[in-house]
């Protein structure tokens, strides 16, 4: 029998986000936008075009730089992997390429390099940027390109592929560069719809094997099947936050039931 008084298991923090504010002229993108997300955790960022959601999830991979707020990854930015980062203050190259260290970030519209191989493609970060040995990176290529039904299409060009065969390596890019969060932008909106499925696949089977994301989605079904949480944002803000289940089938705010109404008769 267990103890009665036995500790709670503790939760890891991955990631912090406090206050993250960031505009483009006299447009507030973001305004005081805070996230926790926990190892193993999956959460799905929804809402309509220009609230804000990709704007949160390129801060967080330092392709946008915020205004304001910080962000820590680690347990207070203590741990061997910790970094804390006010934005507040001066934010030099260092600090982006320690967001970047740390994660890793699959596009809409797959961002592969076109004059190179899927190999080259996804051994380029691991080589140039990590330092990783080639023969090193090119072994995990290899064995991630198998895991996602693409080995054959090692030596071929990004031309030469389907979107879903694209973004497949996409995900496989980013893997490669072992990160403790995993980003995707929308990752299915630029496919058709026939392709759709073995994506969201692949990034279930990735929830399930323990990896943190966050999923900036408009797949309301994939979002209540795969998160841990739900962030519905409006005008640059967190309208609601909560489990899958509560936010997309029992939403609190009207804001929230519009949206998630409208985008279910849609589908």
């Amino acid at each position: 029998m267990s103890p009665t008084n036995s500790p709670e298991p503790r939760v890891t923090s991955v990631l912090k986000a406090r206050n993250l504010a960031k505009a483009f002229g006299n447009n507030k993108v973001l305004r005081d936008i805070d996230i926790d997300i926990h190892r193993g955790q999956v959460v799905a960022l929804i809402g309509p075009s220009g609230s804000g959601k990709t704007t949160v999830l390129r801060s967080l991979n330092g392709l946008e730089v915020p205004d304001g707020g910080t962000v820590t990854f680690g347990d207070n930015g203590g741990d061997s992997g910790g970094l804390a980062i006010d934005f507040g203050a001066k934010v030099g190259k260092k600090d982006i390429a320690a967001l970047r260290d740390r994660s890793a970030m699959v596009f809409q519209h797959y961002n592969l390099f076109p004059h190179m191989t899927v190999l080259k493609n996804i051994i380029e970060g691991p080589v140039q940027v990590q330092k990783r040995p080639k023969a090193e990176a090119v072994a995990e290529a290899e064995r991630l390109l198998e895991r996602v039904g693409l080995s054959d299409k090692r030596d071929a060009y990004p031309f030469e592929l389907s979107g879903g065969q694209q973004q497949r390596v996409g995900i496989v890019r980013a893997l490669a560069l072992k990160p403790q969060l995993l980003l995707f932008d929308e990752p299915t909106s630029a496919l058709d719809p026939e392709l759709v499925g073995d994506v969201l696949g692949v990034i279930k089977e990735l929830a399930e094997e323990g990896w943190t994301m966050v999923i900036v989605t408009h797949e309301l079904a994939f979002a209540q099947h795969v998160a841990d949480e739900v962030i519905f944002m409006d005008g640059g803000v967190v309208v609601e936050r909560g489990p899958a289940a509560e936010v997309l089938r029992a939403p609190r705010q009207e804001r929230t039931k519009l949206f998630v109404k409208r985008l279910q008769h849609d589908v």
